[in-house]
Formats: C-alpha cells, sequence, structure tokens
C-alpha cells in the first residue's frame, strides 16, 4: 500500500513537472496560428499567413542562414577537439589531465553573460573585430564540454584492447583510430554534433556581444519585439525553432543511446 502511495505521487509530480515545462511551448505553438497581433484569448480565428510572411523577410532568412552556417562550423570544431580530448582523458596518462578536464568543463558552469563580457574584452585586445565568426569562436568554446562529456562517455563503455588488437594486426594507432574507434563512437559524435549545433543556433546572450553587423537568428528575434506589429511573425519562428531543437535533441539522445548499448551487452 504504501510504495502504491509513492507510485503515484511521483507519477502525478512528473506529469506536473511536464505540464509546467511544456506547457509554454505549446501556447506558443497554438498562438503562431492565432489571426491576431495581439496573443490574448479568445482566438481571431486560424490562419497560417504568419508562417508564410516569414519566407517574405529578408532580413530574417539571412540570420537563420547566418545561424546555419555558425551553428555547422562551430559544432564540426567542438565535436573533433571534444573527440580528441575524449581520447586524450580516456585512453593516456598525462599530468595534469585532472586540471586538464576541469578547465575544459568550466564553460558549463560560467554565466553566459559573463564568459561573453569576457570574450568580448579579450577579442578587442587581440585585434578580433566583432563578427559572426567571432560568435562562432565563443560557441565552440561553450559546446566543447558537452562534446567532450557525451564522447568520453562513449570510449569509457568499450575496452581499450580492441584498438591493441587493431595494431597488432599491422595498424598504425591512427590507423586504429580510423578504423575502429571512430566507427563504434560514430553515435556519439553525432550526438555530440547535433547537441552542439542546438546549443549554437539557440545561445544569444554570448552573440549579443559578439556578433556586430550580423545578427545570429536569437539576435534576430530579440531585436523583433520592439515592434509590436511584428510579434506574430516572431511567435511563429519561435514556435518552429522549439519544434526543431526538441526534434534535433530527441535524435541525439536516441543516437547516444545506441553507441552506449553494445558496451551494455559486451
Amino acid at each position: 500500500m504504501q510504495r502504491k502511495s509513492s507510485i503515484s505521487l511521483g507519477a502525478i509530480y512528473y506529469w506536473w513537472l511536464v505540464a509546467v515545462l511544456f506547457a509554454p511551448i505549446f501556447l506558443l505553438i497554438i498562438f503562431s496560428f492565432n489571426n491576431s497581433t495581439q496573443l490574448v484569448f479568445p482566438f481571431k480565428g486560424f490562419t497560417l499567413q504568419w508562417y508564410a510572411k516569414l519566407l517574405e523577410s529578408r532580413e530574417m532568412l539571412e540570420a537563420v542562414r547566418t545561424s546555419v552556417f555558425l551553428g555547422i562550423g562551430s559544432s564540426l570544431l567542438s565535436t573533433s577537439l571534444g573527440a580528441l580530448g575524449a581520447i586524450a582523458i580516456t585512453r593516456f596518462k598525462f599530468a595534469g589531465k585532472g586540471a586538464f578536464t576541469a578547465v575544459a568543463a568550466m564553460p558549463l558552469v560560467i554565466p553566459y553573460i559573463i564568459l561573453g563580457v569576457s570574450l568580448l574584452i579579450m577579442f578587442n585586445e587581440v585585434g578580433i573585430h566583432l563578427s559572426a565568426w567571432a560568435a562562432g569562436l565563443a560557441h565552440v568554446v561553450i559546446s566543447l564540454p558537452y562534446a567532450l562529456l557525451i564522447i568520453t562517455s562513449r570510449l569509457v563503455g568499450f575496452p581499450a584492447n580492441l584498438e591493441e588488437a587493431a595494431m597488432d594486426l599491422g595498424a598504425s594507432y591512427w590507423g586504429a583510430l580510423m578504423r575502429v574507434t571512430i566507427p563504434i563512437c560514430s553515435p556519439a559524435l553525432v550526438a555530440a554534433f547535433l547537441i552542439c549545433f542546438t546549443i549554437s543556433f539557440d545561445e544569444f546572450a554570448i552573440a549579443s556581444f559578439l556578433v556586430g553587423t550580423q545578427p545570429t537568428l536569437p539576435v534576430y528575434l530579440y531585436s523583433q519585439l520592439r515592434f509590436p506589429t511584428r510579434l506574430p511573425l516572431v511567435v511563429s519562428l519561435a514556435a518552429i525553432l522549439m519544434v526543431v531543437s526538441m526534434i534535433v535533441v530527441l535524435l541525439s539522445e536516441w543516437l547516444r543511446r545506441i553507441g552506449q548499448e553494445p558496451s551494455q551487452r559486451s
């Protein structure tokens, strides 16, 4: 009886938490179809005009293109550096490994506002001009810990003697990495890339300091909130971003679990 009571309380808490987290998202999607510039009930009618007008905004499309290219570039670099760092942590013993891991994970606990101001000062000192590329470098910094942790968890899951067996058969160390380690870790690499892309594509605080005259999509959206007549367009675009972000996160989690299943079976 006591066990049933604890299970029911746990279920109630779970669904309450789900409602609190996802109710704003569902309301955002619902209001994107409202035939009114005011986000209030009752609805004035159902319409798709706001989604159609999104394609007519040249500035918005340019911001989308900037965010996509920025996300792809920073995610590729973050995933590559994260893979190299994960291999170093799991396969080698070297002085300062703990300090290296701690420094690599620091962006997880530093507020993005503070990090953005710090990078702005540093870029000004070293002569890096404010641009989308400067924001991309910052996104590599904040995405790297996620890639490092995801790939490390996969490398810990399978034995290093597979690489040793490949080298015993004549492969070089780098050949063993390319033919054994990388294929086995490919789901984790894809998951890390998707997570890093989502972080870069959705990030606002740091980008607002560094992008200069090339706004990313979150920066562009924030600038449009000053105009009440453009609020429905912002809501429609935000609804699209939320749905796409959830799909990417769910896909990355699915890939991460696929990558862990072989190690669990072994």
